[in-house]
This record gives C-alpha cells, structure tokens and sequence, in this order.
C-alpha cells in the first residue's frame, strides 16, 4: 500500500525538483493541496495532519508555523528549511555523516534536511575531526560556489531576466560578506568544530551544481599527517556508501580542472583531495538541488517510510 506524502511548498525550486523524483513511483501517494485553497488554513492543517509523511520547502517562519500545526504524532516530517538544523530534538538528515546517522534518521518523525554547503564541508571534514589529523580548535576556512538555483525564486528571476535593473553579465559574485551564513551553525556543530570556520561564499552565472573547497596546511599542523593520510582517512569514512564516493589520489593528480556541474541531476557526492605533504586542498562537488536539497530529502524520506534508500535517486 503506498504511503501519503504531502509536500509543503511543492511550488518552490526544492519542492519541484522533490516531486519531480517522487512522480510515478507505486510505493508513495503524492497529496497536494487544492490550488483554490491554498490559501486556506484549515484545509492545509487537514492535509499536514493527514499523511505519513510531509516534506516542508518552505522559508523558515513559515516552516515552524507548519510543525505547529501538526497534531498527529504518526506524521514524519523532513524540514528543507534552516529552522530546525541545530535543534536538539531534531534528527540531522545527513545519512553517511556518521556511524548509526542512517538508524537515527530511520527511526525519527522530526528529520532536518542539510545544507547544500554543509553537506560537502562536513563530508570532507569530520572524518579528520574524529580521526585527530583536524584538530577540533583549528581556525577553517571554507571556499564555495554554487549555481544560482540555491538563491530560489528570487535569485532565478534576477539572474535570468535581461529587463531586472540588478541584470548583471558578470561571471560570479561572492555575498554573505557580513560572516552571519546562516548554514554556518551546522558547519560547526557536524564537523565536531569548537569554532566556527571561516564561510566565503559565492554564486556563478550557472543554474546548478555546486563546488565546497577546504584549504589545508598540514606543515602547520603538528600531528605529522601526510596527504595519504588525509585521503586513507576520508576514504575509509565513504567505503561501500551509495552515493558518496572518494577519487582515488591519482585520479585527482590527474584532473587539470573541476566543473561544478559536473554530477548534476544526481544524489551523488564526489570527494577529492588535491595536494602534497605540506598542504592539502580538500574538494566536494555535488549538485545543490540534487544531495544538497531535493535529493537528500527523497533519501530521508525513504529512510523514515522504511524504504529502498536509493528509490526514485541516482
């Protein structure tokens, strides 16, 4: 019997690209709200009430009102938005994050979807938290772009519309230059971090894809760790995983250039380590609307239905 899914904001960028994974598929009934009541309160409480599972694209506020209104205890929800991503109560939906994550997500009814730049940050990191070649104090930085689907409707419109008076032909543009990321809470707290890294963001003239850099200076790290030790430990990490996978060292010897839309269209997540001895460039390349947000949430969302974890992905 398939299971009622209803997802919240399904008009979005994430929550199209959700539905878009979901249609057709015999195991999950997809619900959506009468367009002519949309606007309704009740017939939205009726629906968030009335579903196995709801997955929520909404903007944070808007999130949180929707959690207050489910009553239902049977009802799972994976929030897409940043509300709910540091709360205690709240399972982080990052399944190969760490040992017994994928369980954790498995068995809870309040999932909080990850970042798209978290998601490669902590994947490159964390495993050299644990393992003691990063040190937990170490002042990180972290270097990103990523296509302009990630800004929504707004950041879509303006990039794509000749007639905006913000129209702009320039290639890229860094923003969140106040430091106060809102996706740099996570970045600490799944990293294992005692402080906070340094966020530099930025946005390309692309529609999606995405590519989160970590710089490394092993010479002044005192722990004496080499870059095969870098690459054994994050290897080990991702062994066997789906949709994760780590370049071999030779492989990113080889590579001239990365393209970040180069798994886009996928769930995957590539891991790369560039580099020698002495410094370490540690790369993640995904694509932000695929295991940066809609398709990590369709893997929630299987994991919490108890289903095939890899349904309607690729």
């Amino acid at each position: 019997m398939a299971q009622r899914v209803f997802i919240d904001g399904e008009a979005g960028t994430t929550g199209l690209q959700i539905r878009e994974r979901l249609e057709g598929r015999r195991d999950i009934e997809l619900v959506s709200i009468d367009p002519a009541k949309r606007k309704d309160a009740d017939e939205r409480k009726r629906l968030l009430n009335s579903v196995d599972a709801v997955i929520l694209c909404l903007p944070d506020d808007a999130a949180r009102e929707a959690v207050a209104l489910i009553e239902n205890d049977a009802v799972k929800v994976i929030d897409a938005s940043t509300a709910y991503r540091v709360a205690p109560d709240w399972t982080y939906g990052f399944a190969e994050m760490a040992k017994g994550q994928r369980e954790k997500i498995a068995a809870s009814k309040r999932i909080s979807n990850p970042g798209c730049y978290p998601t490669g940050f902590i994947a490159l990191t964390r495993p050299l938290v644990e393992a003691s070649i990063l040190p937990r104090d170490w002042a990180l930085s972290v270097n990103a772009v990523s296509g302009y689907s990630g800004g929504g409707k707004a950041m879509i419109a303006e990039f794509e519309n000749e007639t905006d008076p913000t129209y702009t032909r320039a290639p890229f543009r860094i923003y969140a230059m106040g430091q106060k990321h809102k996706h740099v809470p996570e970045m600490q707290k799944y990293a294992g971090l005692m402080r906070a890294p340094i966020f530099a963001p930025s946005v390309g003239r692309y529609y999606k894809g995405m590519i989160v850099e970590v710089p490394l200076p092993l010479a002044a790290i005192a722990n004496g760790s080499k870059l095969a030790d870098v690459h054994r430990v994050i290897d080990a990490a991702y062994k066997g995983e789906r949709f994760i996978s780590v370049a071999t060292l030779e492989e990113s010897r080889a590579l001239k250039t990365l393209d970040p839309e180069g798994l886009n269209g996928t769930n995957a997540l590539k891991l790369f380590v560039f580099g020698h001895d002495e410094e370490a460039r540690l790369v993640a390349l995904l694509d932000n609307l695929g295991k940066g947000a809609s398709g990590a949430a369709v893997q929630n969302l299987n994991l919490a239905l108890g289903l095939d974890e890899g349904a309607g992905l690729s």
